[in-house]
């Protein structure tokens, strides 16, 4: 047929998918790589599990995958914050904590079967925060913090501790922030 892709196999296909990422300055979803090999999503996630199996520092976001460049940066300091708000307020939220100049890594809530449950979420722009809301109600997921009747982690970077600190406040301020006593 013309104008038909030839399917991309295995591990040319991996080592394609290994390039790309390493050198998009962006996330780059399963539907775009699907495309550019010629297979369907579900054997891009099962590609990415193996690569990762192969230690191969790729994480998957709500925006797509990312190949994590320089694992170890210098200059960036990390905290973990406990928050509280409803469903309604996490687009707030997120904006807060972007607004200040954070990186919001993951969210973590502390299941009573599962135990602790980690999502990577890597959102450091309002852009990226009207996505990741966007995605939640095209697909009407529920947050993971509606499990913990919202009471979740977060992980935040920021390139100063004056950055994160100001952006605990501004948490604290609208009531969001777990005091930790």
């Amino acid at each position: 047929m013309p104008g038909t892709q030839k399917k991309i196999l295995g591990e040319e296909r991996r080592e394609l998918i290994l390039e790309w990422l390493k050198t998009e300055n962006k996330p780059m979803t399963g539907s775009d790589l699907s495309k550019r090999t010629n297979v369907s999503r579900q054997v891009i996630v099962q590609d990415i599990s193996l690569l990762k199996a192969k230690n191969e520092p790729i994480i998957a976001t709500s925006q797509g995958y990312i190949y994590i460049q320089n694992p170890s940066q210098a200059t960036v300091h990390q905290r973990i914050i406990a928050c509280q708000h409803t469903p309604e307020d996490a687009e707030k939220e997120l904006l807060l904590l972007v607004d200040h100049g954070v990186l919001v890594k993951d969210v973590t809530v502390e299941h009573p079967v599962y135990g602790e449950l980690t999502a990577s979420v890597m959102i450091q722009t309002r852009k990226e925060v009207e996505t990741f809301i966007e995605k939640i109600q095209e697909t009407n997921a529920t947050y993971l913090s509606q499990l913990t009747d919202g009471i979740h982690l977060h992980t935040i970077e920021a390139d100063t501790i004056e950055k994160l600190n100001a952006a605990c406040l501004a948490l604290e301020a609208e009531g969001y922030l777990v005091s930790n006593e």
